[in-house]
C-alpha cells in the first residue's frame, strides 16, 4: 500500500521552509478536532473545538503543559465540507521554525502522524472530491510560472479536461455493454449493438483522441516553459543576445570564438508565457574536444526546441548566399537539415535575427532578401530591438495551437490517450476483419481502460504513489 490507514490522523506543514511572518499548520482526520482541542485553548473559555461549527476561525493560545507557544488562529472544517473530505483543521502560527515544530511535536504527541508526500491530495481523490487528472491539477497549479500555464491548470482542476474524457468513455461505455451483452446470448445469435453505428461512434471517438493528443506539445511546453534555442555560427553575438533578453549577465561574453562550451538556460515570462531560452555553442567544427561536446549538446537542444532564434552577423558580406543556403519555398529555409541537423523542420518555428546592426556602415546589398524572410534586426550589445524578438515569439506561440478544446499537458494523460487510440484502431480493424464479438470485446475493455485511467476510474497503487509522491508535503 502507498498509505497507512485512512482512519489516522496526519498533520504537515503547508507553508514552505524556513522562517516567514506566518506558518499554516494542516491536520486531517477522525481524530483532527480532538487532537486540536488538547494543545489549543480559545480566547473563548467556553468554546469547544470539537463542537465548533465548520468553516469557524477561533483566536487563542497553543500551549505545551504551562508554557504557551503562540498565539495562533484555528480553523474548523467538518466533513465532507472540508479539502480533504475529513474533519480538518488549519493552525496559523506566527513563522518561527521553533513554533512550527513545537506544534508539530505537540500535534503528533497527541495521536497525530506527519502526513506523507501529497497524501492530502491523495484523501481528497479518495474520497471523491475530485478525479485523478484533477488531483494532478493541483500540483500543476501551484508549479506555474506563467499566467497560461497557471489557465491550463486551473481549467484542468475545475474539471474541463475531466468532463471531455468523462463523455467519451461513456459513449464508449455503452456501445460496450451491448456487445458485452451480445456474448451473453451467442447461442440466439442475436446482434444488440449496430455495427455501423459502432464504426460511426469509434471513428469519432478516435478522431477526438487524436485531437486531444496532438494538443499535447503545445499544453505540454505552456506549463513547462516553450524551449528557444538560440543559435548560429561563433562569434554572432548569441550570449550577448542571452543577456539582453534576461536583462542580466547570464552568460560569459568575448571576441574569442568557442567561448560558450555549454548549454545555458533561464526562463523569463513574455505576455503570460514562459519561454526557456538556451545559449548554444557556435556551430561550427572543432577538434577541441571540449568543446566539440558543447556542439553536440546544441544539436540536442535544437532538437528539443520549439522555437530556434538563428543569429548571424548582419555585416556578413556573403549574406546572399547565406540566405540561399537556409531558404526553402514555404519554410523559410534551404539544407536546415544539414547544418542543424534536423530531419523535420517544419515541426519548429525558426526565426531569423541579424546582430552588430549596430556596427553597420552601409545597407546591406542582401537586405531585401533578409526582409522578405522577416528577418529582425538588431544590436545585442545596445540592447536595440530586442523587443521585437519578444513579440514575434508571443505570435509563433499563439499561432501554435487553437485553444478552442480541452489541452493535455500531462504526459501519463498522452500515454493512455495514445493507448486509447491504439485500442480503438484495433476495434475497428477487427469490426472490419468481421471478427466475433468476444475478440471485438478485449480490445472495447482497453479502449476503456485506457480513458480510465486518466481519471482515475481503473488505477492501481502504483500509480497513486508515483502521482502523488511527486507532491510536496502538506499538500
Amino acid at each position: 500500500m502507498i498509505h497507512p490507514a485512512r482512519e489516522d490522523t496526519i498533520c504537515a506543514i503547508a507553508t514552505p521552509p524556513g522562517t516567514g511572518a506566518i506558518a499554516i499548520i494542516r491536520m486531517s482526520g477522525n481524530e483532527s478536532l480532538r487532537i486540536c482541542e488538547q494543545v489549543f485553548t480559545p480566547r473563548n473559555r467556553r468554546l469547544k473545538v470539537s463542537e465548533s461549527p465548520s468553516h469557524m476561525v477561533h483566536f487563542g493560545n497553543i500551549v505545551w503543559g504551562e508554557e504557551m507557544i503562540d498565539e495562533v488562529l484555528v480553523s474548523v472544517f467538518r466533513q465532507p465540507h472540508s479539502y480533504t473530505g475529513e474533519n480538518a483543521v488549519e493552525i496559523s502560527c506566527h513563522g518561527s521554525v521553533y513554533i512550527q515544530q513545537k506544534i508539530m511535536e505537540l500535534l503528533i504527541s497527541n495521536g497525530a502522524r506527519t502526513a506523507t508526500p501529497g497524501e492530502f491530495t491523495l484523501r481528497a481523490f479518495l474520497n471523491g472530491k475530485f478525479d485523478l487528472s484533477q488531483a494532478e491539477a493541483v500540483a500543476d497549479l501551484i508549479a506555474a510560472s506563467s499566467r497560461t500555464a497557471h489557465d491550463l491548470a486551473l481549467d484542468q482542476m475545475r474539471g474541463g479536461f475531466s468532463k471531455k474524457i468523462g463523455e467519451l468513455r461513456t459513449r464508449l461505455l455503452d456501445f460496450a455493454s451491448l456487445v458485452e451483452l451480445e456474448l451473453d446470448f451467442s447461442q440466439e445469435d442475436v446482434v444488440f449493438a449496430d455495427r455501423k453505428e459502432l464504426v460511426k461512434l469509434l471513428e469519432e471517438i478516435k478522431s477526438e483522441i487524436m485531437h486531444l493528443a496532438s494538443s499535447f506539445s503545445y499544453g505540454n511546453v505552456l506549463k513547462t516553459g516553450i524551449p528557444v534555442a538560440i543559435t548560429g555560427k561563433p562569434n554572432v553575438g548569441k550570449s550577448t543576445l542571452l543577456n539582453a533578453i534576461l536583462n542580466e549577465e547570464r552568460a560569459i561574453v568575448s571576441d574569442i570564438p568557442g567561448t560558450t562550451r555549454d548549454t545555458i538556460e533561464d526562463t523569463i515570462v513574455v505576455q503570460n508565457y514562459a519561454f526557456r531560452f538556451i545559449d548554444t555553442a557556435g556551430l561550427r567544427h572543432s577538434r577541441d574536444a571540449i568543446e566539440s561536446e558543447g556542439i553536440e549538446r546544441t544539436y540536442e537542444k535544437i532538437r528539443q526546441a520549439k522555437i530556434v532564434l538563428y543569429v548571424f552577423d548582419v555585416r556578413d558580406a556573403d549574406g546572399a548566399r547565406f540566405l540561399n543556403q537556409f531558404r526553402v519555398p514555404g519554410s523559410g529555409f534551404q539544407d536546415v537539415e544539414e547544418d542543424l541537423r534536423l530531419q523535420t523542420p517544419d515541426d519548429k518555428k525558426f526565426i531569423l535575427i541579424g546582430n552588430k546592426s549596430d556596427l553597420l556602415e552601409e545597407t546591406p546589398a542582401h537586405l531585401k532578401e533578409l526582409l522578405e524572410e522577416h528577418c529582425i534586426f538588431i544590436s545585442a550589445k545596445r540592447k536595440e530591438n530586442i523587443n521585437l524578438i519578444l513579440e514575434r515569439l508571443v505570435e509563433e506561440v499563439r499561432e501554435m495551437h487553437v485553444q478552442d478544446t480541452a489541452v493535455v499537458s500531462n504526459v501519463r494523460h498522452y500515454e493512455a490517450l495514445l493507448g486509447a487510440q491504439k485500442s480503438a484502431e484495433a476495434v475497428l480493424a477487427g469490426l472490419s476483419a468481421g471478427l466475433p464479438g468476444d475478440l471485438i470485446s478485449v480490445d472495447l475493455r482497453m479502449a476503456l481502460y485506457h480513458l480510465g485511467e486518466i481519471t482515475g476510474q481503473i488505477t492501481t497503487d502504483d500509480i497513486l504513489g508515483n502521482i502523488f509522491g511527486r507532491f510536496c508535503i502538506g499538500k
